[in-house]
């Protein structure tokens, strides 16, 4: 019989207090044993842990995380791809097509952006590296679903659900199964507003015989540009080609 893990409940609050500052930037003591209702000895003496490894930096008598995370976010970005390749084919598929592009991967069952670039024509949205989305909503999560194994797709659905996220999100898992299919015949998977209304997206996933699925890439636009006809006939042969130069580099790097 297998036995549930010990949990640190201190390695959890050094967490907690981590993504207080994360949202605000900086803080002090007193911000941060309000924000968590910590006491302001606790808050210290994790603070002080963190500045001694290196985590966070003071200044005066305000915190913040220090530059050190972007070495680790660096090296975990790697780990899923050559980031430098995937950041050069995200920021060309940008300026080609004129809209917004991202790449991103799964992790415990969401997507999240490691990637993004903007072109000439692009809308803005509220997505971030490092931000997490549902995968049945948007076009990167459903490219790499429809390369996962039917029981993992079960297992991402029975943890997350199907949350409705505009009037058009597949909330149905029958219909998500259908819409997985389609996915694997053409060939890109299609957000037709079910994330964001009036936005519309192709996604594609990127994958190597010996990592299986690395990510997928995806390109975004206001609905009126992003039609059925340019998607079948211009986008999915770019982002095709992106895909391809990833998965290359990843295969030989």
């Amino acid at each position: 019989m297998s036995r549930t893990p010990r949990k640190i409940n201190a390695v959890r609050n050094t967490c907690r207090i981590i993504e207080v500052l994360q949202e605000h930037g900086s803080a002090g003591i007193t911000e941060i044993s309000e924000s968590l209702n910590f006491s302001k000895s606790a808050v210290h003496g994790h603070l002080a842990t963190l500045e001694e490894e290196g985590l966070v930096v003071k200044e005066d008598h305000s915190y913040s995380l220090s530059l050190r995370f972007l070495d680790i976010a660096e090296q975990v970005k790697d780990g899923v791809a050559d980031h430098t390749i995937v950041k050069e084919e995200v920021t060309n598929l940008a300026e080609e097509t004129g809209e917004v592009v991202h790449f991103g991967t799964e992790e415990e069952g969401r997507v999240v952006y490691l990637s993004k670039a903007r072109g000439a024509s692009a809308v803005e949205t509220a997505s971030k590296i490092g931000k997490r989305m549902p995968m049945h909503s948007t076009s990167l999560g459903k490219a790499l679903l429809a390369e996962l194994s039917p029981e993992r797709c079960e297992q991402i659905v029975d943890r997350h659900g199907l949350p409705e996220q505009t009037a058009k999100t597949i909330t149905n898992t029958e219909r998500l199964k259908s819409e997985l299919e389609e996915t694997r015949q053409r060939g890109y998977s299609i957000d037709d507003e079910e994330n964001i209304p009036g936005v519309r997206c192709i996604g594609m996933a990127v994958s190597v015989p010996e990592a299986n699925v690395l990510g997928a890439l995806s390109i975004s636009g206001p609905s009126q540009r992003m039609t059925d006809e340019r998607m079948e006939t211009e986008l999915s042969e770019q982002i095709a080609q992106a895909a391809n130069v990833i998965e290359v580099n990843s295969r030989y790097s």
